[in-house]
C-alpha cells in the first residue's frame, strides 16, 4: 500500500521549504500559483451529502455555497476518515487513519466530557506542520480531540483557539427536555457547555443560539490579522449536530423548517469568509475547502439531514455516513469543475505541504496522498482505496469502482438506539458478518442497492489482499477514547 512520504525526516522547528516537482506545470505558471497560500478549511458537523443546493436539495437554500462550488470544484467522491465525530478530526488533521493514533474505539466511539484522553503529542497536525514553515494557525469552533491540556488546539500547533470542546448535546442537564423540544424553544441553557479562548472558559453554557455567527466574526478577525502573513484557519462549525440553534435573523427563514434555517445560517457564514478573502485582496492567495465531518444523524428525522441519493448515514459504513459534500475554491488558480476522483480528508495535509513547499517528517505513515495535482488539474488522484473504519475495525473496503462490505452493523438511527448520560450513544445490536462480502460498483451504483458479488469473485480476491496488507501495517497503540 502507497503511503504520502516525504524524502527527509526533520525537526518540526526548523521545517525547510523545498521546491515544487509534480505542481511545476504550465498550468501552474499560467496561474502564478502562490509559493505559500493561504488554507481555509471549513468543517461541519453532520451535514449530509443532499444538505446544499448544488448537491441536489430541493428547498434549503444555500446561495453562497452554491456560487464556490460554480467558481471552484464539486468533488463527488470525498471521504472523511470516520463515520462519527472524534476519529474523522482525528484523520483530518494529522492525515492518519484514527487507529494509527488511538483515536477510535469500538466501545466509546467518541470524546466524551469525562473522558481523559485526546490527540496524542507526537501526533504532526496541519497547523503543527504549516507553522514549522512560517504560518499563522487558528482553530475556530468545535474540537473534540481532547478538552484539556495537553490535547486543546493550542497544544497542537494552534496560536489561538476560540469554540466548544466537544460536541454540543454533551453537559446535558439532567431532567431537560429532548433535543426535539430544546431545538424549538430554544433552551441553550439545557446543556452546559463550556465556550472556550484558548485554554479558558469564558462562558457556561456557550449560547448556542449565536455561535454560529461568533464563530463567523472570529474566522473574519483572524483572516484579516494575518493577511500579511501565510495562514491556516480552521473553522469546524458545531451546527448541524443536534441540538440546533440559529441567530435570530435565521429563525424561521427557511422553509425545510430549523434544519434548514442551521443550514442556511453557515452557508451564510461561508458568503462573508468568501467576501472577506475578496475585500482584502487575498482571495486568488487563498485555497478554501469546505465539508463535513460524516453523514447526517438520521434518528432526528427532520431535525437531521439528508444523505441525497446515497445509502446509510452517521455512524455507519454505508456511503451516505462516509462519503461528504466537499467544494474546493481557489479563484485565479484552479479550474471550475466537478471533480469526481477518489480523495478524503486525510489528503488535505499532504496537498497543503506540497503547495506551500513544506516538509514532513518521515517517520511515520502517512494515510493521505498528495492531492494537489487533482486540485490544480495537472493530473488525477494517486488515491485510489477507502477503508472504512467502525471505531477500531475496517467494516468496507473501496478499490476504483468497487466496493467490499465485509461487515455491516446498524447505524446512528436504527430502532434500538438510545441515548445514556452524558450524550453518550449506546446501540443494542451485533455486526453481521459477510462471506462472500457484500459488492457494489458505485460508479454505476451509488446508492448500494444492487449485490454483483457473484459476478465479480476476482474483484473480491483483490480487496481481500488489499485489506490483509493493511492490517499488516496496524500497530498497537494506547486506546485514547477509553482513558
Amino acid at each position: 500500500m502507497k503511503h504520502f512520504k516525504t524524502k527527509s525526516s526533520i525537526a518540526l522547528a526548523g521545517m525547510l521549504s523545498l521546491g515544487l516537482t509534480q505542481q511545476q506545470s504550465s498550468f501552474a505558471t499560467e496561474k502564478e500559483k502562490p509559493s505559500r497560500p493561504n488554507f481555509v478549511v471549513i468543517f461541519a458537523d453532520d451535514m449530509g451529502y443532499g444538505d446544499m443546493g448544488v448537491y441536489g436539495h430541493p428547498t434549503i437554500h444555500t446561495p453562497n455555497l452554491d456560487e464556490m462550488a460554480h467558481e471552484g470544484q464539486k468533488w463527488t467522491n470525498f471521504y472523511v476518515a470516520a463515520p462519527v465525530s472524534t476519529p474523522s478530526r482525528a484523520g483530518l488533521l494529522t492525515g492518519r487513519l484514527p487507529i494509527r493514533s488511538g483515536m477510535c474505539s469500538d466501545e466509546r466511539r467518541v470524546l466524551f466530557p469525562d473522558s481523559e484522553g485526546g490527540l496524542p503529542p507526537d501526533e504532526i497536525t496541519i497547523a503543527e506542520a504549516l507553522k514549522g514553515n512560517g504560518y499563522r494557525t487558528a482553530a475556530i469552533g468545535k474540537w473534540h480531540l481532547g478538552h484539556q491540556s495537553p490535547y486543546l488546539p493550542t497544544n497542537h500547533g494552534f496560536e489561538s483557539y476560540f469554540g466548544i470542546p466537544y460536541s454540543n448535546d454533551m453537559d446535558k442537564v439532567r431532567g431537560t427536555a429532548d433535543h426535539f423540544t430544546l431545538a424549538e424553544n430554544e433552551r441553550y441553557q439545557a446543556y452546559n457547555v463550556p465556550l472556550m479562548r484558548d485554554d479558558e472558559i469564558v462562558e457556561r453554557p456557550a449560547d448556542q443560539r449565536t455561535i454560529t455567527r461568533r464563530y463567523t466574526e472570529e474566522a473574519v478577525e483572524k483572516i484579516k490579522d494575518f493577511k500579511g502573513d501565510p495562514f491556516f484557519v480552521y473553522l469546524a462549525h458545531s451546527m448541524p449536530h443536534i441540538p440546533l440553534f440559529r441567530s435570530e435573523e435565521f429563525k424561521d427563514t427557511s422553509v425545510a423548517g430549523i434544519y434548514g434555517d442551521v443550514i442556511e445560517e453557515i452557508d451564510w457564514s461561508v458568503g462573508r469568509i468568501l467576501e472577506t478573502l475578496k475585500k482584502e485582496g487575498i482571495a486568488e492567495n487563498t485555497l478554501v475547502v469546505f465539508t463535513s465531518d460524516n453523514g447526517p444523524w438520521h434518528i432526528f428525522k427532520t431535525h437531521g439531514g439528508s444523505s441525497g441519493m446515497l445509502r446509510g448515514a452517521k455512524g455507519g459504513t454505508f456511503e451516505g455516513g462516509m462519503r461528504e459534500p466537499t467544494i474546493f475554491w481557489w479563484p485565479g488558480v484552479i479550474d471550475s469543475g466537478v471533480v469526481m476522483d477518489m480523495a478524503t480528508t486525510m489528503d488535505l495535509l499532504p496537498a497543503f505541504c506540497s503547495l506551500s513547499n513544506t516538509q514532513l517528517p518521515d517517520d511515520r505513515i502517512y494515510d493521505g496522498y498528495d492531492v494537489s495535482p487533482l486540485i490544480l488539474g495537472t493530473g488525477k488522484s494517486p488515491r485510489d482505496v477507502v477503508f472504512y473504519y467502525r471505531g477500531e475495525q475496517v467494516y468496507s473496503v473501496r478499490k476504483g469502482d468497487y466496493k467490499a462490505h465485509f461487515i455491516t452493523r446498524l447505524e446512528y438511527g436504527s430502532k434500538t438506539a438510545h441515548f445514556m448520560t452524558e450524550g453518550e450513544f449506546r446501540v443494542k445490536d451485533t455486526p453481521t458478518h459477510h462471506d462472500p462480502p457484500l459488492l457494489y460498483n458505485l460508479s454505476e451504483d451509488p446508492a448500494e442497492k444492487y449485490n454483483v458479488a457473484e459476478e465479480h469473485p476476482e474483484v473480491i480476491a483483490d480487496i481481500r489482499q488489499i485489506l490483509e496488507e493493511h492490517k499488516e501495517s496496524i500497530k498497537p497503540v494506547e486506546n485514547q477514547l477509553e482513558k
